[in-house]
């Protein structure tokens, strides 16, 4: 083969063994699990909003970040439910560049994906263990997900990721929500297929076994805008596209129809600075139809400490090393404002 074996990753099992929950952890994962059902079932009216950095770099600076929320969250907490981001893996569109946290624990040096297996599982123990909020992560690899399973209460797929199988058959055993994005061509198709495919049960090949799914019924879209032939952005968060995707949604045998709203990526045309703005669109957009407050569940922001985006290697503490993010002060001021229009 053409590639060169580095080193035999542990399995999950043992990397639970070694680094388990306590009991007050599994606590909070339930009760977390058990909210954030509710939001997507239409059980609780309360608003989501799954938020924070576009790439978890730093445990340090993500954890200050996530502490941060934790007290906004209590301010809130009668009319929006927050759901940290905590994203170790980095999709790159020409496979260039920074991949995550579980490729390199630290950025600065090779990759180390052992290490990194450790690392990522010991940011999300310490988020819940200081904060009490599980989080939200990428699936970018499938089998990995095993290794937070126990952790996780949200879990995001993405435009390139959509509409590939093996994502598609694994949420199909996930038992928390899962976002499923459009691809980046924004065909509503692609992603009500994934939806489709992952609300039903399975049979196939999953870390070298033979499994069995039950079909995850919370399973959802997410609108991030789209990329035309010629490389424009295309935005898909206004009244006028959440109101086709529920016309799509009716035609179709899903259940819990859900949408969320990404405020970013090509909804922004990538200019962090906006996120405030369609926020507070999508928000008001919900008073002008019934249909629109019942499926439209939330919103999905990329935010942290410091606003913009540095190079690896400049050390400001909180200020991302991928894509250009909200700062910490707009996103207070963002938060609030969502709850008074809420």
């Amino acid at each position: 083969m053409s590639f060169k074996r580095i080193a035999q990753l542990p399995e999950p099992a043992e990397i639970i063994e070694m680094m388990p929950l306590s009991a007050s952890m599994k606590e909070a994962k339930a009760r977390r699990d058990e909210e954030i059902r509710k939001v997507f079932s239409g059980e609780d009216d309360r608003f989501a909003l799954i938020i924070g950095p576009c790439s978890a770099d730093n445990e340090d600076a993500v954890c200050s970040y996530i502490g941060r929320l934790a007290e906004i969250q209590e301010e809130v907490k009668d009319c929006i439910l927050i759901i940290p981001r905590i994203y170790t893996n980095k999709p790159r569109t020409t496979g260039e560049g920074y991949k995550g946290m579980l490729h390199q624990p630290n950025p600065s040096e090779r990759p180390n994906m052992s290490a990194g297996i450790r690392a990522i599982r010991r940011i999300h123990m310490r988020a819940i263990s200081e904060t009490g909020l599980s989080c939200a992560d990428e699936m970018l690899y499938p089998e990995n997900y095993d290794y937070l399973e126990d952790l996780l209460s949200y879990v995001a797929v993405g435009a390139r990721s959509v509409e590939n199988q093996q994502h598609r058959l694994t949420c199909s055993g996930v038992q928390v929500p899962v976002g499923m994005k459009n691809p980046t061509s924004g065909d509503i198709t692609i992603m009500l297929n994934a939806i489709k495919a992952a609300q039903v049960d399975h049979t196939f090949i999953y870390r070298g076994w033979e499994v069995e799914s039950e079909g995850n019924p919370l399973v959802h879209a997410i609108l991030r805008g789209a990329v035309d032939k010629f490389g424009k952005s295309i935005a898909n968060y206004h009244f006028e596209d959440i109101m086709y995707l529920i016309g799509e949604y009716e035609k179709r045998d899903l259940k819990n129809p859900a949408i969320i709203v990404d405020t970013n990526h090509s909804n922004s045309n990538k200019e962090y600075a906006q996120q405030p703005r369609i926020a507070l669109e999508v928000v008001r957009n919900r008073s002008f139809d019934p249909r629109v407050k019942q499926y439209l569940k939330g919103l999905m922001v990329e935010s942290y400490l410091e606003e913009g985006r540095q190079e690896i290697g400049e050390n400001t503490f909180g200020k991302s090393i991928t894509d250009p993010c909200m700062g910490w002060e707009q996103t207070a001021r963002m938060i609030r404002q969502i709850a008074e229009e809420l």
